[in-house]
């Protein structure tokens, strides 16, 4: 047990006098401040900066360079990577169905990764994961897992936007009565591999066709073809990479936003039109997220479904991008 007493010589970390520190897991140029209380059996890494009144309970782990602000408490379950910063108030749980002097045998996980911005009085559910680089806004109420780089507000929370490298790209089609000049300035995507594509749209007054052909249109020949309708507005699909297929994406009714990344890179392009769709390469982590409940897209892949193809876990996509770009 560390002492309470800040002029302790050995101690390579910062306590202030009034701070209830039972752990000697701390790393060096650590601040605990006024009224924290951090109980036996919790992890903090170096450089953190851990506000007035933080308590941090046996089993919680937090690493480096992590701020923790005023009136958080952190439960047993919860991990804090890596230059996350928690804002005053925020809420974490880690039991779905608490009862008074009740336990579960074990607590929910809740993993915030690296470089999470978690806003004022946020409240995050038991058993959830927030990808890397996510903001949390202030006051949002997180329900449901939250994928590397989205922006959540509300309650229940809601993915408004993407944090990535530059805005979204807005994918709508090209009526005929645009010039040949304006029908080919689709903007480039930086993600490895993927591009928009323009699709031909004829419309009269017996109403719209939109169609595709290979070599014209598509890089490739689809074998296999699904849908995906009916999603809730603001619920997420996808969530997950390739090793070999290629998939091609076209919004045939409402909108969607499809989010691409290759390792290095992550791109957002709004598809609300049956005249672009968007070529997704191998080796991409792809996330859709519908606008609304009577969103359709379509999807075209170049093989029939083989589980073994699909890479599910993001950080095991990264690692394995990282291999590929060396």
């Amino acid at each position: 047990m560390t002492s309470v007493d800040s002029e302790a010589p050995a101690r390579p970390y910062f306590v202030h006098p009034a701070a209830i520190v039972e752990t000697d897991a701390i790393g060096p140029r650590t601040r605990v401040w006024a009224f924290a209380h951090l109980l036996p059996g919790c992890r903090v890494g170096a450089d953190c900066n851990i506000c007035d009144g933080v308590f941090i309970e046996g089993g919680a782990t937090v690493g480096d360079r992590v701020t923790v602000k005023c009136g958080v408490q952190l439960w047993e379950g919860v991990t804090l990577e890596d230059d996350v910063f928690v804002g005053p108030n925020a809420t974490f749980t880690n039991d779905p169905f608490p009862r008074s002097r009740q336990h579960p045998a074990e607590y929910a996980r809740t993993v915030v990764r690296r470089g999470v911005s978690i806003g004022a009085n946020a409240t995050i559910l038991p058993g959830l994961v927030i990808g890397e680089g996510a903001m949390i806004g202030a006051g949002a109420v997180v329900t449901r897992d939250v994928p590397p780089g989205a922006v959540v507000v509300g309650n229940p929370g809601r993915i408004v936007r993407w944090i990535g490298n530059g805005e979204a790209h807005r994918a709508r089609a090209v009526e005929r009565t645009t010039t040949p000049a304006e029908a080919a300035a689709l903007p480039a995507l930086v993600v490895g591999g993927c591009r928009l594509v323009r699709l031909p749209m004829l419309r009269d007054a017996r109403g719209l066709l939109s169609f595709g052909e290979h070599t014209a249109h598509l890089p490739f020949v689809p074998l296999r073809y699904f849908l995906i309708a009916g999603v809730p507005s603001g619920s997420l699909r996808g969530e997950h990479a390739h090793r070999e297929l290629q998939q091609f994406l076209v919004c045939v009714h409402g909108g969607c936003r499809v989010v691409l990344e290759d390792g290095t890179h992550r791109e957002q392009v709004l598809l609300d039109s049956p005249g672009v769709g968007v070529y997704i390469a191998p080796m991409t982590w792809t996330t859709i997220l519908h606008d609304s409940p009577d969103t359709t897209v379509l999807v075209l892949a170049s093989d029939t479904y083989r589980e073994a193809d699909y890479i599910r876990d993001y950080e095991e996509f990264r690692t394995l991008a990282a291999e590929r770009g060396a």
